[in-house]
């Protein structure tokens, strides 16, 4: 009976450890590639998008940018609306890459875009296989 107490008492002592237990360093992940594929001219979804972009770059991931449709749009919002613009321009300075969409370019008249690199649907492809993590906005 008493090496019933002593060994029940023990197993309860182990047992509340080990919940209570914390780890004694967390392990950081290690950096992985994430592709991004922002298709919306909404003002709050892209912006969020870059912050997300940047947040990212800055726990060493690595990130691109493809716009695809209305995201193509991005050229002319950072022309008009700061915030938008500021996240954009930390995300390149970071060494972040947008690409665009030619066709969705042209289909703009938009030859000439300033944030973002002219850019194919074999572009897309490639972003697309490359990266561990494809989000969409």
């Amino acid at each position: 009976m008493k090496k019933q107490i002593v060994l029940m008492v023990f197993l309860t002592c182990v047992f509340a450890g080990s919940i209570y237990a914390k780890p004694s360093k967390e392990k950081k992940e290690s950096p992985t590639t994430i592709g991004m594929v922002i298709y919306s001219n909404d003002t709050e979804t892209v912006w969020n998008a870059l912050r997300l972009a940047n947040y990212s770059k800055n726990q060493g991931d690595t990130v691109s940018i493809f716009l695809l449709g209305k995201g193509v749009e991005l050229d002319n919002m950072v022309k008009t609306d700061t915030d938008m613009k500021q996240q954009t321009d930390k995300f390149l300075e970071n060494g972040g890459v947008i690409l665009g969409c030619g066709t969705c370019l042209q289909s703009r008249k938009n030859n000439e875009p300033e944030v973002c690199k002219y850019s194919s649907l074999a572009d897309l492809y490639d972003l697309i296989r490359k990266n561990k993590i494809v989000l969409t906005f």
